[in-house]
C-alpha cells in the first residue's frame, strides 16, 4: 500500500497552496480505501482516484509509467481463471508502456493539452491493476471463475476506454518518432477489435460445478473425482485453500444480506460446495494445524483488548458493528436507536453527519466472532440475526449439500480411525459456528451421541475438539435436549471439574451455560455433585476467559431456587464481591453483580454478602464506577434486594452515602425498562426512610431485628 501512495504522492505534492486542504482529504480518502484492500476489498470494486487538473504532465507521465509497470508484472502471477483475457489487457498496456517511456526519454516539455488524456488513461491503469488483483486473489477463485463473464466485460470497457483516452493524444501533440506514433494507433485497433469473452476453461469450470451443486440437490453424492477436477483447475490443493475460500464466501454473503437475495443464495451454494470439497477430500488440517492446538487466539487477536470490540454507545460487544459516515463504528441496534431519536450527528465526535448510512463492518463483525469462539465467550453473536440469515441463505443445493457433510462426518465419528474422528470432531467445530441451521443439520443427523463418547477420550486434542462442538451445538434447542438424553449433563460437568486442560474446561463452563437455559436442565444440573464446584474453582483459578464463562453459567443455574444452597456452601461469595475491585474487565464486574443480585434476593445470601466487611460501600462505589448501564442495573437490582432483606440497617447506610441517588437518577432518565423499575423502587425506600426517620418513628437500625450490617 505504502509503495503504491508514493507513486500518487506527485500528484499531491504538485498541487497549489490553494487547494492544500482539499489535497489532504483526497489523500486520506485514498489511504482509507487502499488501506482496506488489505482487510479484502470487494472483488470488482474499484476505488480508483482522478489526478487533479493542477497535475503536471510530467508528474502524470511519470506515475503512468509505473502503474504500467505493476501491470505488466501480474504476467508472472499465477490466472485460476480469466487467463487470456488478462494476458491481453497486460499486452496491450505493455505496449504503452514502450510508448510512454520513448515519450520521457525524448520529450522535454510537454505540452498541458495532453494532461487531459494521461489523466483518463491514469484512472483506467489504475482500474485494470485492481482488476488484475482480484484475478489473482488466492482465496476467491471459485466466485471468479463462477463470475468470468463479468470479468470479460471489465476488462472489454476498460481496455477500450484506454482507446478511447488515446483519441485526444493527438500527433501534433508530442514530438516523437513515427515508430512511437504507430504504437498509439496499434493499441487503438486492437482495444477496439478485441473481443474479451469467457473462456473455454471458465466455461467447462462453471458448468462442473453447477453440475456438482445439481447433484446435491438431487441427494446425490458426487465424484471425487469431479471435485478434484475443479479444485485442480483452479490451483486449491490444500484444507487451507479451501477454508479461505469458505471465509471469502461467507464475508460476501454477510455484505449481501441486505441488498442481494439471490445473490445470497447462489454464495450459499458455493459455500455448500467448497465445504463439502474441504471436508471429504483432506485428511488433513494444514492450517496452522488448529485442530492440534485447540482454541487460542491467532496473532492478531492476541494484541486486541476485548474493550475495543465494544459499541461506544451501549459498551457491549457489538454484535452487528457497522460504521457511519464519520468513520466511527457501532453496534448496529445502538446507532439505529440512536438516528431513531432525531439525532443527526456522531455520537463520538458531536459532529454532524453528511447523511446516515450504515456499512456493515464485516472485517470487525469476524474479529468479534473469532474472539468468542476462540475464547469460549458465549456472548458476541445475535442469534436471531442467525436466524434471519438462514432462513434466506439456506435452501435448495445449499441446504442439501450440507446435509451430506454432516452425514459424511457423522460416519466418520461412528466408524473412523481416531485421526479421522479428531478431524470430523474439528471439522463439526468449525460447521457449528457457522449458522444455527448447520447446529440443527447436524444434530438430526446424529452426531452428539458420537461426541459425547469422545468426551472420555485419553486424547486431550480429541477430547477439547469433540467439547467445542458441543458447546456450539448445545445452543440449539434440538441440541440440548439430544445432550440432556444422552447423559451429556453429568459427562459435561465431569469434565468441567476433571478436564486435563483449561481450554477443555472453558468449554465446559460455556456448554452448561447453553444448557441452563432450559429450567429444568438447572435443576438437574445443581444435583451433579461436580458442576457448581466446578465452575466456583473456574471462578477462583481460571483466566478472565474462564471467569466469564463460569459466571455466566453460574447465574442461569441460580435461576432455579434450588440451586442457592449448594452455591453459597462453596463460599463462593467473597470470591464474586472480590471480583467488583480485583479484576480490570468491566464484563467480569456486570456478571459478578448479576450473580450476587440474584443470590440477595434471599435472605441466606443477603446475609453471605452482609458479612464481609465494607460490602455495602464496595457496592455504592461500584454503582458509581461502572460505565456499563447493565452493570449499573445489576448493582441497583443487587442493592434493593439487600434492602428488602436487610432491613433498616442496610436502607440507613445507603440512605445516609449522599453518592447512591445520582446513579440512580440517572438510570431513571436513560436505563431499561427493568432498571428504571429497580431505580425507582430503591429511591423510593430511601426516601421512604428519610422521611420516617426524621419524625422518629422508627429506629434507623437492624439490630433489633438480629441483622448483620457492615459498612
Amino acid at each position: 500500500m505504502l509503495f503504491y501512495l508514493s507513486n500518487l504522492s506527485p500528484f499531491f505534492c504538485s498541487l497549489k497552496v490553494k487547494s492544500l486542504c482539499h489535497r489532504s482529504e483526497t489523500l486520506l480518502q485514498f489511504s482509507m480505501i487502499y488501506n482496506s484492500d488489505e482487510w479484502g476489498r470487494r472483488v470488482l470494486t474499484f476505488p480508483a482516484i482522478r489526478p487533479c487538473e493542477s497535475v503536471s504532465p510530467a508528474t502524470l507521465l511519470g506515475s503512468l509509467i509505473t502503474l504500467a509497470g505493476d501491470i505488466c508484472g501480474f504476467k508472472a502471477k499465477f490466472f485460476a481463471s480469466n487467463k487470456r483475457n488478462a494476458w491481453e489487457s497486460i499486452r496491450q498496456v505493455g505496449v504503452l508502456l514502450v510508448f510512454l517511456e520513448v515519450v520521457r526519454e525524448t520529450q522535454l516539455v510537454l505540452p498541458d493539452s495532453i494532461g487531459l488524456s494521461f489523466s483518463e488513461l491514469h484512472l483506467a491503469f489504475q482500474k485494470i491493476r485492481f482488476l488484475l488483483e482480484d484475478c489473482t486473489r488466492e482465496y476467491a477463485r471459485l466466485w471468479i471463475a463462477m463470475k468470468s463473464e463479468q470479468f470479460a466485460v471489465q476488462f472489454r470497457v476498460l481496455i477500450r476506454s484506454i482507446a478511447t483516452a488515446l483519441d485526444a493524444l493527438t500527433s501534433e501533440s508530442i514530438n516523437v518518432s513515427g515508430d512511437a506514433k504507430e504504437l498509439i494507433e496499434l493499441v487503438q485497433r486492437q482495444s477496439r477489435k478485441a473481443r474479451f469473452e469467457v473462456e473455454s476453461n471458465d466455461k467447462q469450470i462453471s458448468e462442473k460445478v453447477l453440475a456438482i451443486l445439481n447433484q446435491f440437490r438431487d441427494n446425490t453424492a458426487p465424484e471425487e473425482s469431479d471435485l478434484k477436477w475443479v479444485l485442480d483447475r483452479l490451483g486449491i490443493r490444500s484444507w487451507s485453500d479451501c477454508e479461505k475460500e469458505i471465509k471469502f464466501l461467507d464475508s460476501e454473503i454477510a455484505l449481501e444480506l441486505t441488498n442481494a437475495e439471490k445473490e445470497v443464495t447462489f454464495l450459499s451454494s458455493l459455500m455448500g460446495f467448497m465445504t463439502y470439497c474441504r471436508c471429504v477430500l483432506f485428511n488433513a488440517v494444514d492450517y496452522g494445524v488448529p485442530w492440534q492446538s485447540g482454541g487460542g487466539c491467532n496473532e492478531v487477536l492476541k494484541t486486541l483488548n476485548p474493550d475495543d470490540f465494544r459499541c461506544p454507545i451501549s459498551l457491549e460487544i457489538m454484535t452487528d458493528p457497522v460504521t457511519i459516515s464519520s468513520g466511527h463504528t457501532y453496534d448496529r441496534s445502538s446507532i439505529q436507536k440512536w438516528f431513531g431519536a432525531g439525532n443527526s450527528t456522531c455520537p463520538k465526535t458531536g459532529k454532524k453527519l453528511k447523511n446516515t448510512t450504515m456499512v456493515p463492518n464485516s472485517v470487525l463483525r469476524g474479529l468479534i466472532r473469532q474472539y468468542c469462539s476462540n475464547n469460549g465467550i458465549p456472548i458476541g453473536q445475535s442469534d436471531a440475526q442467525n436466524c434471519n440469515t438462514v432462513k434466506r441463505v439456506v435452501e435448495g443445493k445449499a441446504e442439501a449439500a450440507m446435509k451430506m457433510v454432516c452425514s459424511f462426518l457423522v460416519r466418520k465419528l461412528a466408524v473412523g480411525t481416531s485421526e479421522e474422528r479428531n478431524k470430523a470432531a474439528y471439522e463439526i467445530k468449525l460447521l457449528t459456528k457457522t449458522s444455527i441451521y448447520n447446529r440443527s443439520c447436524l444434530a438430526e443427523a446424529g452426531a452428539i451421541p458420537h461426541l459425547l463418547s469422545l468426551l472420555s477420550s485419553s486424547d486431550s486434542i480429541i477430547q477439547e475438539n469433540a467439547m467445542a462442538a458441543l458447546s456450539s451445538l448445545s445452543k440449539h434447542s434440538k441440541g440440548k435436549a439430544m445432550v440432556a438424553e444422552n447423559g451429556g449433563l453429568k459427562l459435561v460437568s465431569q469434565v468441567l471439574k476433571k478436564g486435563p486442560k483449561f481450554e477443555v474446561r472453558l468449554l465446559a463452563a460455556a456448554t452448561l451455560y447453553y444448557l441452563a437455559s432450559v429450567e429444568e436442565y438447572r435443576r438437574l444440573i445443581g444435583k451433579i455433585p461436580e458442576a457448581i464446584p466446578g465452575l466456583v474453582e473456574l471462578i477462583k483459578n481460571g483466566t478472565d476467559c474462564g471467569k466469564k464463562n463460569a459466571l455466566v453459567a453460574v447465574s442461569r443455574l441460580l435461576m432455579y431456587p434450588g440451586n442457592h444452597k449448594k452455591l453459597l456452601a462453596t463460599r463462593a461469595v467473597p470470591m464474586l464481591l472480590n471480583i467488583l475491585t480485583s479484576s480490570e474487565r468491566e464484563d467480569l464486574a456486570k456478571d459478578s453483580l448479576l450473580a450476587l443480585s440474584i443470590l440477595a434476593e434471599k435472605p441466606d445470601g443477603t446475609h453471605a454478602i452482609l458479612s464481609g466487611r465494607g460490602g455495602l460501600n464496595l457496592l455504592v462505589g461500584v454503582l458509581n464506577s461502572l460505565s456499563s448501564k447493565m452493570g449499573k442495573e445489576y448493582c441497583a437490582s443487587l442493592l434493593l434486594a439487600l434492602c428488602i432483606n436487610g432491613g433498616n440497617g442496610v436502607v440507613g447506610v445507603l440512605a445516609k452515602n449522599p453518592s447512591v441517588m445520582g446513579p440512580l437518577y440517572s438510570m431513571l432518565a436513560g436505563g431499561s425498562p427493568q432498571g428504571r423499575k429497580k431505580a425507582s423502587s430503591l429511591i423510593n425506600t430511601l426516601q421512604n426512610f428519610y422521611e420516617r426517620s426524621s419524625d422518629g418513628s422508627i429506629k434507623p437500625l437492624a439490630a433489633r431485628r438480629g441483622q448483620l450490617v457492615h459498612i
